[in-house]
């Protein structure tokens, strides 16, 4: 079992989570798409060559996100990670994957 959290613009928040969960992510026993979100501030500066969805090269940008988090069965954890890239908005998605121990 994986623990995948991610950060997303409210914009595209549904679409990504739509994403993810399709590939069978957040069950949790009789239940699905099981998430939790926190609203924050993300920071990034995009470096020259980059082309970002929000702001431009050079750029300090400081923009409101969502961080969600799943889990997520080892066998779909890779489609979880590409769902959540192919739906994402941005040019590299923040994301973090980690194994859980079983209790």
């Amino acid at each position: 079992m994986y623990k995948l959290v991610f950060f997303v613009p409210e914009s595209h928040l549904e679409l990504v989570k739509a994403a993810v969960f399709a590939t069978g992510a957040g069950k949790i026993g009789d239940y699905d798409r099981c998430c939790f979100e926190t609203r924050g501030t993300g920071q990034f500066r995009p470096l020259a060559g980059a082309n970002p969805f929000i702001g431009k090269a050079g750029d300090l940008e400081r923009v409101e996100e969502v961080r969600v988090e799943l889990v997520c069965e080892d066998d779909l954890i890779h489609a979880a990670v590409q769902a959540l890239r192919a739906a994402h908005p941005y040019e590299e998605p923040a994301f973090d994957a980690w194994q859980l121990s079983e209790f």
